[in-house]
């Protein structure tokens, strides 16, 4: 695969485009209206498509001040391993370097398995000892 042929681009995946790029990694089925007020809230969206093809995204979503949080990193199991989840952090880390500001925070949840390709960034795991464990609840209805 030759670089002209992918293009790397600072805007939202489509509604479809998203839905089916998580499903490919086994992520579960989102409600498209909840997918589509979750992408339009997203601070900061970053997209890799191949001849037309979306296949890796990643964004950043939070208040814009205080919090920011990447989200939705995602690689094509098929590109997976080939340096496309850089490309998508680099764009992320660049964002961020040019907008948070000193005292804010900056988080992320990795899938299992994935903490050491965010540990290059510099994202340390929790729990360790000057952090709690991280958290979450899902809404299952």
């Amino acid at each position: 695969m030759k670089a002209d042929d992918y293009l790397v681009q600072l805007e939202s995946p489509t509604i479809k485009e998203f839905s089916q790029l998580r499903e490919s990694i086994g992520w579960d089925s989102i409600d498209n209206d909840v997918i589509e007020s979750s992408l339009k809230n997203s601070l900061f969206h970053v997209t890799i498509r191949y001849k037309s093809q979306l296949i890796a995204m990643g964004r950043v979503i939070g208040d814009g001040a205080m919090y920011f949080y990447i989200q939705d990193v995602v690689v094509a199991p098929e590109y997976q391993n080939s340096g496309f989840g850089s490309i998508v952090m680099e764009q992320i880390e660049r964002y961020l370097s040019n907008t948070v500001k000193k005292g804010a925070t900056i988080g992320l949840l990795a899938a299992k398995g994935k903490e050491e390709f965010y540990s290059r960034y510099d994202y340390i795991c929790r729990p360790n000892k000057s952090l709690g464990n991280g958290m979450c609840r899902f809404v299952v209805n």
